[in-house]
């Protein structure tokens, strides 16, 4: 499958890693499906990018809302080719914290979110790609979902996170493993730390002193540098069944 058949849908599509991909996916000439709840940016997205880039309001966790997008998506480009996962969110809380316990019900809102949602979209769009002409190798379509190194080195805080994002990688080869016999690789990337919206609220000083516990380069990564790792996925067969860290050799400390 070459870039200028990129048929996608992209999770998160209006934002951080997502819109990179999406920024991507349609320079080279293919088409992306903005799945996302933020309406505004979304629509600044279609506006400057134009006729190649869809919206629709989206949750991940929703199957109803899920179906109808990926049926929104095969009207608009006929088929589904690629899917990217980059919808997610983190929190910070303690086990044991100053304001007690950590809740229950936080912890279930990221799972749900991060890992719950991202099988969710991967389980719909698989249904539809089996459906897909294969090209001259017999490829179908790619998903590409979007861990992160706290998946490994997890710090202090990061317990809900770590453990839905650890079962994103888990997940990822069983399920390349049962997709292989259509046609569809599964990959997924951990990422280090990124200069997503994240990081917006935080000054400079402070994002410049995290960019710096990165060996190489010494700095937070760009959302582009995702979106370039996304292509290389797309455009090479023999990825699959693996989780790549893109982190520039960060080992994640305690805290």
């Amino acid at each position: 499958m070459i870039k200028q058949d990129c048929r996608a849908i992209v999770t998160g599509g209006a934002s951080g890693l997502g819109e990179a991909t999406v920024r991507n996916i349609v320079k080279n000439g293919g088409i992306a499906l903005i799945l996302d709840l933020c309406i505004e940016r979304a629509h600044r997205l279609q506006e400057e990018l134009g006729e190649r880039v869809f919206f629709m309001k989206a949750d991940v966790t929703n199957e109803a809302e899920i179906r109808s997008a990926i049926q929104y998506g095969i009207e608009q480009f006929e088929e589904i080719n690629t899917v990217v996962n980059c919808a997610g969110i983190g929190i910070a809380a303690k086990l044991l914290g100053r304001k007690g316990v950590h809740e229950l019900e936080k912890f279930s809102k990221v799972i749900s979110i991060n890992l719950i949602g991202t099988f969710n979209v991967i389980r719909l769009a698989s249904e539809v790609m089996v459906k897909n002409v294969p090209n001259e190798n017999g490829e179908r379509g790619v998903i590409i979902n979007t861990a992160s190194v706290a998946a490994f080195e997890g710090q202090i805080g990061q317990a809900a996170y770590s453990a839905s994002k650890g079962g994103v990688v888990s997940m990822t080869l069983p399920l390349a493993r049962e997709l292989a016999m259509y046609g569809i690789r599964v990959m997924t990337i951990a990422p280090g730390l990124f200069h997503t919206p994240m990081f917006d609220s935080l000054p400079e000083e402070a994002r410049i002193s995290l960019g710096k516990m990165t060996p190489f380069p010494q700095r937070l990564g760009n959302p582009e540098e995702y979106a370039i790792l996304v292509e290389s996925i797309i455009q090479n067969p023999m990825l699959n069944g693996e989780t790549i860290r893109l982190d520039g050799a960060i080992r994640m400390q305690p805290k």
